[in-house]
């Protein structure tokens, strides 16, 4: 890395831009570092763009005593940097950036190692590095913008309903989901979670059945009872009418088996799920439960840790081309209503929330005192949507038998 910018600093152009504090020599290893100041010498004489050629002779000229190892040294050096070509303006510039961020940062983490073992009794040394060196922090980018053409708006907003959901009068609010997209959903205990992800995707006209290659990490439940619930979502039969008819099963489950797979989680971190979906490739990708899958070392507090776990999965989402269901708990604050809001989510009330494109809250209905059976109907609360912009709650029924949700 440090040979590819010492070439491009050879660019009279790049050079000017990042001269004096902006790449210190200290940047640079030992031998490096001789190199760069003979730049800074032909640069200052000359004006102009140099050949590495050019360097190597001057930088040999200045150094009569160089021993015959040191002379062979050198040269093998000026032969790695005349095999690299400079890097793309924007490249050289974050190179240069980070290099230069690495040595301030080693500064700074020096002088709070001598606080701790108390060689220092404050930390304003930390507060003049920042001010000395300031927006040195920062490149300088030639910005490539994103195309605004009225014909690029509309077709790329075209894709935006890619993947429909299978309950119509929530497609109907929301139109739909594409690659990039965060939907968390969240509900209380035994509400119907699991449930609902297994509708949208393996029921009647799911996203399995749209096309889409859907990838389910479970951390709950185990992946063996989640896929029951996928294969009764999609046969539209009972665990016992499959037992009775596992031929019948097979037909009816063949059409979206190839687009399901299911794997237990447990124990794994956002990092991982990255790597699946590296690896796969998937359309949709479901998290269930997704705040098991953050890492809390390191932060103060729990609300911290699963903000950051929202962002990483939003991150996976945006960067691997796929939509990303987030299932999260409700808290206590949600049992027995129907209408529920954000601050309801369980463990962060306003982070988690902040990265989601797409929030649906699943109420039920209260118990009513004497009733025999538990009331099937389910409430899909609306509480972001930056995909149309409607906000309100839709209603269905969760037929449990075979883990559907229904108008």
């Amino acid at each position: 890395m440090e040979l590819a910018l010492l070439r491009s600093l050879m660019e009279k152009s790049f050079y000017d831009d990042h001269r004096g504090a902006k790449c210190p020599d200290r940047l640079f290893a030992k031998d490096n570092r001789k190199i760069k100041q003979s730049i800074d010498k032909a640069m200052r004489t000359y004006e102009r763009s140099v050949t590495p050629d050019e360097i190597e002779a001057l930088f040999m000229s200045n150094n009569p005593t160089f021993t015959t190892a040191q002379k062979q040294a050198y040269a093998s050096l000026f032969r790695q940097i005349k095999m690299e070509q400079p890097l793309g303006e924007d490249i050289a510039q974050e190179v240069l950036s980070k290099l230069f961020q690495q040595v301030v940062g080693e500064d700074i983490a020096n002088i709070g190692f001598d606080y701790v073992n108390g060689s220092h009794s404050s930390l304003e040394p930390i507060r003049q590095i920042l001010e000395q060196y300031g927006d040195d922090f920062t490149p300088n980018l030639n910005v490539e913008w994103d195309d605004m053409e009225i014909d690029t708006l509309l077709a790329k907003n075209d894709l935006e309903a890619r993947w429909s959901f299978n309950v119509p009068s929530l497609t109907r609010q929301v139109d739909g989901i594409n690659a990039g997209h965060l939907i968390e959903i969240g509900a209380r205990p035994n509400t119907g979670k699991t449930s609902f992800h297994s509708s949208i995707i393996a029921g009647p006209d799911g996203l399995a059945r749209q096309g889409a290659s859907c990838i389910i990490l479970c951390n709950e439940e185990g992946s063996h009872r989640v896929g029951a619930r996928y294969l009764t979502a999609s046969t539209g039969m009972t665990m016992r009418e499959i037992k009775q008819n596992p031929s019948k099963a097979r037909d009816l489950y063949a059409p979206v088996k190839d687009n399901i797979k299911i794997k237990d989680a447990t124990g794994r971190d956002m990092s991982w799920v990255e790597s699946v979906c590296k690896s796969y490739k998937p359309d949709i990708v479901v998290l269930d439960m997704g705040d098991k899958f953050a890492r809390t070392g390191g932060f103060a507090r729990t609300d911290e840790a699963l903000k950051a776990n929202a962002v990483h999965a939003r991150m996976i989402a945006k960067e691997h081309k796929c939509a990303v269901f987030y299932m999260s708990q409700l808290s206590a604050d949600a049992e027995g209503k129907v209408l529920l809001n954000q601050s309801m989510m369980e463990g962060s009330r306003t982070g988690k929330a902040a990265e989601a494109d797409l929030m649906i809250l699943i109420a039920k209905n209260p118990p009513q005192q004497g009733a025999e059976e538990e009331d099937l109907q389910r409430h899909l609360n609306v509480v972001k949507n930056k995909l149309t912009g409607w906000h309100g709650v839709v209603h269905c029924n969760l037929n449990y038998q075979v883990g559907r949700y229904e108008v």
